[in-house]
């Protein structure tokens, strides 16, 4: 449930409890550029993606130390696969340009990746092959 500077506290009861009784649960948090999940995700992703690129580890090692280690259903190389190299860096292009923060701006081999068309699942190729 998305609050803006507009949004009445009616509103939000309202919208809390249709959701209840659609078996949903709600969560309210404010109307910010990437809302919580993805200026928390982004910026994850894209360390890892500096962690390839600065050769800490390898991609899948990357992966696997996140799913064993932190108990992440996949790693975020292959999340970033399955969502989209291209619509991970827009998501980080819009948090750079609303914050103007370095933690958001995108890695380089991010950008290179997406200019070169590896865009991941979508493409069959990204930090894996889709073949």
């Amino acid at each position: 449930v998305i609050n803006t500077e507009l949004t009445s506290h009616e509103t939000t009861i309202a919208v809390v409890e249709i959701t209840k009784r659609l078996d949903k649960i709600p969560i309210e948090c404010n109307d910010f550029p990437g809302f919580v999940s993805n200026r928390l995700l982004m910026p994850m992703i894209n360390e890892a993606i500096l962690c390839v690129e600065q050769k800490v580890a390898t991609i899948d090692a990357i992966d696997q130390i996140m799913k064993l280690g932190m108990a992440h259903p996949m790693g975020p190389l292959r999340l970033a696969d399955l969502i989209g190299l291209d619509v991970c860096l827009d998501i980080m292009n819009v948090l750079y340009s609303s914050f103007k923060e370095e933690k958001y701006k995108p890695s380089q081999l991010h950008v290179s990746m997406v200019k070169d068309g590896n865009l991941g699942k979508k493409s069959l190729n990204g930090f894996y092959n889709y073949d």
